[in-house]
């Protein structure tokens, strides 16, 4: 089949990547540095196993049918699906969840009158987008299939599906989950074919539900710092129960990303007229933990506070929506002065604080670093360290 596929962040290069082993497949983006890069096999996103991919294809090990283009015509003429995964967030303070990138591409196929064509958009929409979509322009031929990805393990979670799920009963939408099923290697994965509205749910609640957990032990964390508890041993004997388990247990200065925090508000705003007291109680957590971060800092009465990476998580290259901006803006708010260090980051400033790439400079001049992940790079200086790291993990 011929699949296009518009956007090459996490989502749309892992699908590209997943789908190119049996298909032909074309990825369409606006900024001709990634089309470069795809074309000649270089990852333009920091993910280990697309990076293996690549590489492998590169030297003749693996075929991948892929290519990339910045011309939507030719992206999109005589493809069986259309993909979109663009980029869509939400403005809390405007209650405006902004799909235009979706409906730009829709708009496209629709544009070039192909039949044959099914859309399926793999971006986070709110609930009842799709059914909006197809009364706007009459049309179909459109569907919601939700992605369960990690920055920097995207294409990873492609290959082990948790699920698959696809929000329509049509025969496209069928043929499309055994496409995923075909080019993963979890063949027992399960598919769930429902409805557009409860596969938009399921995205939202899912992401939500990550949020609440992070939450959780964050706040458990912080009660444990204030009454002066051994939060490692709590934690430890909460999560052993079975029903708890150890996964998304290890607290942090908040939760982040691309996905969680536009997901928790969107899930939010979709509340209205349902009565709730939880959802925007996570929201509001995430708040309330940046907040005690930034007071824990503060009282060490630093004279220059190091910051120490400001990507998402390690193996990640995601700057966007990191739980530090906030922190530093919280500082910034009281004053203090700030040292970014952030060897991936091009520029002298980020938000008007500086950044540097020289790592020793940084650890010399800071007074008190704030790491969201312990590092063996900050073992050396481990006195100035201020983490809430107590796994060494995620």
């Amino acid at each position: 089949m011929k699949i296009a596929i518009a956007g090459t962040g996490y989502v749309g290069l892992s699908l590209a990547t997943l789908l190119s082993q049996n298909n032909e497949v074309v990825a369409l983006d606006i900024i001709p540095e990634k089309v470069k890069m795809v074309n000649e096999l270089v990852s333009p996103i920091q993910d280990e196993y697309i990076e293996k991919y690549f590489d492998e294809a590169r030297r003749g090990e693996r075929i991948l049918n892929l290519r990339a283009t910045l011309d939507w015509e030719e992206a999109f003429r005589e493809a069986d699906y259309v993909i979109i995964a663009t980029p869509t967030d939400y403005d809390a303070e405007k209650d405006f969840f902004n799909t235009s990138s979706v409906e730009d591409i829709i708009e496209k196929v629709i544009a070039l009158d192909n039949p044959k064509t099914t859309m399926v958009i793999k971006s986070t929409i709110p609930v009842g987008y799709v059914n909006a979509m197809r009364q706007k322009y009459g049309i179909d031929n459109i569907f919601f299939s939700p992605e369960f990805l990690r920055e920097g393990r995207a294409l990873y979670d492609n290959l082990y599906p948790s699920r698959i799920i696809v929000g329509s009963y049509s025969e496209e939408a069928q043929k499309f989950a055994e496409l995923l099923q075909e080019a993963s290697l979890a063949k027992d994965v399960q598919i769930l074919m429902m409805n557009s509205n409860e596969a938009e749910a399921v995205k939202l609640f899912a992401n939500t539900y990550l949020a609440l957990r992070v939450a959780y032990f964050n706040e458990l964390d912080t009660y444990a710092e204030i009454k002066g508890l051994d939060a490692k041993s709590i934690i430890d004997g909460v999560s052993l129960d079975p029903r708890i388990g150890v996964h998304y247990n290890n607290p942090s200065f908040g939760y982040g990303g691309y996905c969680l925090p536009k997901d928790t508000k969107q899930l939010l705003a979709n509340y209205k007229g349902v009565p709730q007291d939880l959802i925007r109680a996570i929201v509001e957590a995430n708040i309330t933990r940046k907040k005690f971060i930034t007071d824990e800092v503060l009282a060490r009465g630093p004279e220059l506070i190091g910051v120490y990476r400001l990507t998402m998580k390690s193996d990640s290259d995601n700057f966007r929506d990191a739980a530090i901006h906030d922190i530093i803006k919280n500082l910034k708010d009281k004053k203090k002065k700030i040292l970014i260090y952030e060897p991936m980051f091009e520029g002298a400033e980020s938000n008007g604080v500086e950044v540097t790439d020289n790592l020793k400079r940084f650890k010399k001049d800071c007074s008190v670093i704030l790491a969201n992940r312990m590092t063996p790079e900050l073992e050396d200086i481990k006195d100035k360290v201020y983490t809430r790291d107590l796994f060494a993990r995620d």
